[in-house]
C-alpha cells in the first residue's frame, strides 16, 4: 500500500506538528560540526560593498571595543570567586548578530570564547522563535555542557543578545573556569566519571536572566546542584555584571559611530582575518607532514592511546587529519568532541603559530578537519568528557611539530618556531570541608605554570603559562591558604635536572608539595598523564621531557615532625622520597592519574610540572649556556659532560673549548657507529601490529583503515570508518580478580 499523498496544507500542518513536538533538542550537528564563519547577512553585504567603513574608522572602533573587552575581563578577574577567575582562566567576547566570534579581551582565554559561538547559534536557531523561550533586551543565557559547545563542564558562560533600536546587533559573552559543578568527584573534573551522568551540571544553553535580573528559582536550582553554592551564585553575578558593563560600553560605541559603522567593522574584522590566514597558508609548501603522540593512561588504568595528526597544505587550504585515533571509551572521562578540539586547536595556533593575528574564529575558516566517528577525539553525545583536558591540552602543542616543518624555510616568520610546551594539567584538585565551615571543590592554579619549549634562537621560559592562554597566572599561595585548609610546603622550586635537553632547552617546571590541616574531611586527586610515556614531543633532534610520578607520604603528620626536628626536613621531592626522613611513614609512587582520595592532616601529596620540549641537537648547544644552567642550579655538573659533551675545569667552571670540541666529535662518530641503514632499522624495529602484551588503542602505523582495541580482555580490530566504542573493566574488579587468583594459587600450594 503506497503512502497517502498530502496536500500542501496538510504537509504544512504535519511539518508544524513535528516542529512543535521534537522529543529532545540534542546538540545540533549542523551547528556543532561547522567552525567556519557564516556568510554575510544582506545588511552586512550592503554596508561593506558600498564601502561605508574605512580602514581608519574600523581601526578606531576596534580599539574602543577592545578597551571595553579588557575592562570586562579585568572586572571578572578582580571580582570572581573561583580560583580560575582570580588567576585569569576567563574571557569576555563579542560576536556578530549571526553568532560568529569577532573579538575577545586581549588577556582572555581564546578557547573559552571560541566555544561560545556554538551555543549562541543554538540559541538563535532553536530559542529565538520558540514561544516558550524567545529573548528580548535584558535576557541572558547560561551554558556549560561541552557537547553543546565548550571545553569541559567546569567552564560556565553567560551570553546576552545586544539590542539596538529594538533588534539584535551583536552578542556578548563572559566565561569563567568555575571548577566545582556537582560532579561525582569534587572540583568538576572527575577522573572517576564512568558516564556523562557522573559529570555534574550539564547545562545546554537556557535563559536564566530576564530584565537584567537572575531568576531566583533557577539560581536556587543551580546552587542546589553543586557543593559550593556560594561560588555558583557569586560568579553567576560576576559574569552577568561583566557582560552588562560590556553592553554599556558597546552601546556607547553604537551611539557615537552609528550602527552601520559598528556592524560593518565587526564583519570586516573577521573577513580580514580569514583573508590573511589564506595568504599565509599559500606561503607554505604544498604537502603533508605527520606526527603521532601516545597517551599512557585513561586516568584509571595504564594503556597506550594513539593520537595522530597529519597536516596537509594545498593552495590556500590547510587540513588537519586525526583519523586513526583511538576509539572512544564509553566509561572513561578522557574523551572529547570535535567542537572542543577545534577550539583548543585555535588556541594553540594563536599562541604558537600565528600569535600576531587578531583572536577570532575566522582564523580557522580556511581549515578543514577529518575525524573518525566515535573516536576519543570525536566522541559521541553519550561519552563522558569530564577530563577532556587530556586530549585537548595536546591539541594545542602537537601541531607545533608539523607546522614547524612546513614553515621553517619561509623567509618571513610570524613568531619564533618553538618546540611544544609541556601539555599536561599537572596540578592538585581538591575537595572537602574548609577551616571556614564551607564545602568546596576546585583545582589549584599550577595548571597555569606549564613551561615553554625551546625556541629556534633561545631557551624556553620556565613555568610561563598554560598551553591554552598566555596571560594566566599561578596564583597567590597566601590567598589560597586563607580560603582552604591546604598548605604549600616549600617555594615554587624549579625541578633541577628534569629538562628537555636541546640546542635550546625547554623551560623547567616546578615542584608542588601540599598537605592539609584544620579539617577533618579533605582529599586530593590529580588528572594527568605522562608517568610512563613522555607527554610532549621534542623538535629537530631535541629531547622530550622526562616522565613524572605522583609521590605520596602517608602515615605521618608533617607538622608534628617539624616541631620535633625541622632541620631534618628538606621540602624537595627527590630528597623526601630517597632519604625518607619520616620514621614509620609509608612512601609510595603512583601514576599521576589518581582519582579522589581522602587524606589525613599532615600527609604529603607531591607532583611536579613537566618541562618544555627541547629544540635542536644537544651537541650544538653553546657551552656558555650549559655553564649558565649549572650556575643557576638548574642542572647538575655531571649532565654537562653526559648530555652536552662539555668539558670544563671543576674548580673554576671555565670551559675547555678544545676538549669540548673533541668530546662532541667523538660523540658524532659514536652516533654514526650506532646508526643503521634505514631499511635495516625498519626490518628490525617495525612490527606489523602492536605487541600482544600491550593494551593498545588506535591505528598502527599510517594505516588508518584498521584500528586496534580491547574488548573483554581480548584484542580486537575494527574499521576506522566504523569504530566500536570501548568499555573498560572497573580497576577494582581487576584488582579483586588478581587477588583472588593469588589466594587460589596460595591455597593450591598449601594443599600440595
Amino acid at each position: 500500500m503506497s503512502d497517502p499523498v498530502l496536500s500542501s496544507e496538510e504537509k504544512a500542518l504535519q511539518d508544524e506538528f513535528l516542529a512543535d513536538n521534537v522529543l529532545f533538542l540534542a546538540p545540533d550537528p549542523d551547528i556543532f560540526t561547522n567552525h567556519k564563519i557564516v556568510p554575510r547577512t544582506p545588511e552586512e553585504d550592503t554596508i561593506l560593498s558600498q564601502g561605508k567603513v574605512s580602514p581608519h574608522l574600523a581601526n578606531e572602533i576596534r580599539g574602543r571595543l577592545m578597551a571595553a573587552l579588557d575592562e570586562s575581563n579585568t572586572m571578572m578577574e578582580q571580582m570572581g570567586t573561583a580560583p580560575g577567575a582570580k588567576w585569569g582562566d576567563l574571557v569576555a567576547a563579542i560576536f556578530t548578530a549571526s553568532g560568529d566570534l569577532t573579538m575577545i579581551a586581549p588577556h582572555g582565554v581564546v578557547a573559552f570564547a571560541g566555544a561560545c559561538h556554538y551555543p549562541i547559534k543554538f540559541i538563535i536557531r532553536h530559542w529565538k522563535d520558540d514561544p516558550t523561550v524567545g529573548y528580548k533586551d535584558g535576557d541572558a543565557f547560561i551554558h556549560n555542557d561541552a557537547r553543546y559547545g565548550g571545553l569541559h563542564n567546569t567552564d560556565q558562560s553567560t551570553m546576552m543578545p545586544l539590542f539596538w533600536k529594538g533588534r539584535v546587533v551583536a552578542w556578548l559573552a563572559a566565561t569563567i573556569h568555575e571548577g566545582e559543578n556537582g560532579s561525582t568527584e569534587p572540583g568538576g573534573m572527575p577522573a572517576a566519571a564512568e558516564s556523562k551522568f557522573d559529570e555534574g551540571l550539564k547545562m545546554p544553553p537556557f535563559k536564566f536572566v530576564e530584565n537584567f535580573q537572575i531568576r531566583r528559582d533557577l539560581q536556587t536550582f543551580l546552587q542546589n546542584s553543586v557543593r559550593d553554592p556560594k561560588l555558583q551564585y557569586e560568579d553567576m553575578k560576576v559574569k552577568l555584571h561583566a557582560v552588562l558593563r560590556l553592553r554599556e560600553r558597546v552601546l556607547a560605541v553604537f551611539e557615537e559611530f552609528g550602527e552601520e559603522a559598528v556592524i560593518g567593522t565587526l564583519r570586516q574584522h573577521i573577513e580580514d582575518v580569514e583573508t590573511e590566514v589564506r595568504r599565509r597558508i599559500r606561503e607554505l609548501p604544498d604537502g603533508t607532514t605527520r606526527v603521532s603522540a601516545f597517551v599512557d593512561s585513561t586516568l584509571r588504568e595504564n594503556v597506550v592511546i594513539k593520537y595522530p595528526l597529519a597536516i596537509t597544505v594545498e593552495g590556500d587550504q590547510l587540513t588537519l587529519d586525526f583519523r586513526g585515533s583511538a576509539p572512544e571509551f564509553l566509561n572513561r572521562s578522557v574523551n572529547t568532541n570535535q567542537g572542543s578540539m577545534k577550539c583548543l586547536l585555535l588556541s594553540g595556533y594563536l599562541q604558537n603559530i600565528w600569535p600576531d593575528l587578531p583572536h577570532s574564529q575566522a582564523v580557522f575558516s580556511p581549515l578543514d578537519f577529518r575525524w573518525d566517528e566515535y573516536s576519543w577525539l570525536n566522541g559521541s553525545f553519550m561519552s563522558p568528557q569530564a577530563m577532556s583536558l587530556i586530549p585537548l591540552f595536546k591539541a594545542m602543542t602537537l601541531p607545533c611539530v608539523p607546522m614547524a616543518k612546513l614553515s621553517y624555510m619561509l623567509p618571513r616568520q610570524y613568531t619564533s618556531i618553538v618546540a611544544p610546551q609541556y601539555d599536561q594539567p599537572a596540578t592538585v584538585i581538591y575537595g572537602g570541608h574548609t577551616q571556614n565551615g564551607e564545602d568546596v571543590g576546585n583545582f589549584c592554579a599550577d595548571i597555569n605554570g606549564a613551561p615553554q619549549g625551546g625556541r629556534y634562537n633561545r631557551d624556553g621560559e620556565h613555568s610561563i603559562s598554560p598551553p591554552f592562554a598566555a596571560y594566566c597566572d599561578i596564583g597567590e599561595i597566601e590567598v589560597m591558604e586563607e580560603e582552604v585548609p591546604m598548605i604549600r610546603l616549600g617555594a615554587f622550586t624549579l625541578a633541577k635536572d628534569r629538562i628537555g635537553f636541546g640546542k635550546y632547552r625547554g623551560g623547567l617546571g616546578y615542584e608542588q608539595i601540599v598537605t592539609t590541616r584544620k579539617t577533618a574531611l579533605w582529599g586530593f586527586m590529580s588528572g594527568c598523564t605522562g608517568s610512563l610515556i613522555t607527554p610532549t614531543q621534542a623538535l629537530f633532534g631535541g629531547y622530550a621531557p622526562p616522565t613524572y610520578p605522583l609521590c605520596k607520604v602517608s602515615g605521618v603528620n608533617v607538622f608534628e615532625e617539624l616541631e620535633k626536628n625541622s632541620e631534618n626536613i628538606k621540602f624537595d621531592i627527590l630528597d623526601i622520597m630517597n632519604r625518607q626522613p619520616f620514621e614509620g611513614a609509608t612512601y609510595s609512587t603512583h601514576d599521576m592519574g589518581m582519582t579522589f582520595e581522602l587524606v589525613r592532616p599532615g600527609e604529603l601529596h607531591m607532583v611536579c610540572q613537566g618541562t618544555g620540549a627541547g629544540y635542536g641537537d644537544v651537541l650544538q648547544r653553546d657551552p656558555t649556556l650549559v655553564m649558565k644552567d649549572i650556575e643557576e642550579d638548574l642542572m647538575s655538573r655531571e649532565l654537562a659532560s653526559e648530555i652536552y659533551k662539555v668539558a670544563f675545569d671543576p674548580e673554576t667552571s671555565i670551559v675547555d673549548d678544545e676538549a669540548t670540541e673533541a668530546l662532541r666529535n667523538e660523540e658524532r662518530q659514536a652516533r654514526i657507529a650506532r646508526g643503521k641503514p634505514f631499511d635495516e632499522f625498519v626490518a628490525e624495529w617495525v612490527r606489523p601490529e602492536p605487541p600482544e602484551d600491550m593494551e593498545y588503542y588506535g591505528a598502527w602505523g599510517r594505516d588508518t583503515d584498521v584500528v586496534y582495541g580491547t574488548s573483554a580482555g581480548q584484542r580486537i580490530t575494527m574499521e576506522g570508518r566504523v569504530l566500536q566504542s570501548m568499555f573498560m573493566p572497573n580497576p577494582k574488579d581487576v584488582k579483586i580478580a588478581q587477588l583472588q587468583a593469588e589466594i587460589t594459587g596460595l591455597k593450591a600450594q598449601l594443599s600440595s
